[in-house]
């Protein structure tokens, strides 16, 4: 069976979001999600926290973690590289443990959300593909890197993608699909850190997720804690039914309504994590008209999970909620 190591680098430095490394989120500290999720891979078989503090080494071992060694404080600035950080871990624990593993696993500790199965199918590509140095988490960015530009001191522009002519002019449909290394998970064979002195060697794979829970500000850090207080289920979700549920119909002939299934999938989503779903709609309320029959047989046809529809919503034109979670946060976490 291979050697696998899951090393956590954990500094105790940090300007954007101070401590971050420690900060409790949804109840225990952040550097403690990284570590269950290494504990719970099927192929990871020891899991080590590279610290330059004694605290934050005490709340590793209390989650299950060894560290056998305090990194040294010129590893643990800002602008401290990875490989130095590794390289440091590996040659440590072979002169003073003889150990070395066939692969390590780096899963960095603002990652409190990660998919375990993400990280063993990672492993995997490595054990059934000797050829390959690692295996970097990748997502499609949101930005488009064939309309980005270089801009230079006398105002003039330079593409900075120059494999397609004239990309910048073309649809951006028309445009391949660019991904960007999201540092989520990153595995790698141990002799290329020892060896080549590198983080990634030469032949590279990816592995694509479509979920970025990296936490660098402050506003990351609530949209994180949010994420996970939802997937723990027991949130009480009170949904409008049109706008949201379904299309808007502007002639208020509510059975012409066209089903939002992306919105939908969503709701079903929150409904099987254990979350109370109540749907409500103020159909009715201005022409008097009787809807309830026709949209539960809605709901019913279009197979949407709930537990309570309500019938009745005073009308307005605009609606303030100090607890209002907006559409985007659900279509880009659940959706």
């Amino acid at each position: 069976m291979a050697e696998v190591l899951a090393l956590i680098p954990a500094r105790s430095g940090s300007k954007s979001v101070p401590h971050k490394n420690i900060r409790n989120i949804d109840g225990k500290p952040m550097l403690v999600y990284s570590i269950e999720h290494a504990l719970s891979s099927k192929y990871i078989n020891r899991v080590v926290v590279s610290t330059d503090s004694e605290e934050y080494a005490a709340i590793a071992r209390e989650a299950g973690a060894e560290v056998p060694f305090i990194r040294p404080q010129e590893f643990a600035t800002d602008t401290a590289l990875d490989i130095d950080v590794f390289f440091h871990a590996l040659t440590t624990l072979q002169r003073e443990t003889g150990y070395c593993p066939d692969l390590v696993v780096q899963l960095r500790p603002t990652y409190p959300i990660r998919d375990i199965d993400d990280i063993d199918k990672m492993i995997k590509m490595m054990l059934e593909d000797d050829s390959i140095d690692s295996v970097r988490s990748v997502a499609p960015a949101k930005e488009i890197a064939h309309k980005m530009w270089y801009l230079s001191d006398d105002g003039l522009m330079k593409p900075i993608l120059n494999d397609i002519p004239e990309a910048y002019n073309m649809p951006r449909q028309q445009l391949p699909v660019i991904m960007y290394q999201n540092a989520c998970i990153d595995v790698m064979r141990s002799r290329v850190i020892l060896e080549e002195h590198s983080m990634s060697g030469k032949k590279i794979a990816g592995y694509q997720m479509n979920r970025n829970f990296d936490i660098d500000t402050e506003e990351e850090f609530k949209k994180a804690a949010e994420f996970l207080k939802i997937k723990q289920g027991g949130k009480r979700f009170v949904f409008d039914i049109d706008g949201v549920i379904a299309g808007f119909d502007a002639s208020l002939d509510y059975a012409k309504a066209e089903p939002n299934q992306k919105m939908i999938d969503i709701v079903n989503k929150l409904y099987h994590l254990g979350n109370e779903i109540v749907l409500f709609t103020a159909r009715g309320y201005v022409t008097g008209i009787d809807w309830q029959e026709v949209t539960r047989l809605q709901m019913q046809d279009w197979g949407v999970k709930y537990h309570e529809l309500l019938m009745g919503k005073p009308n307005a034109d605009y609606y303030v909620d100090d607890k209002m979670l907006g559409i985007d946060f659900l279509y880009e976490e659940f959706g």
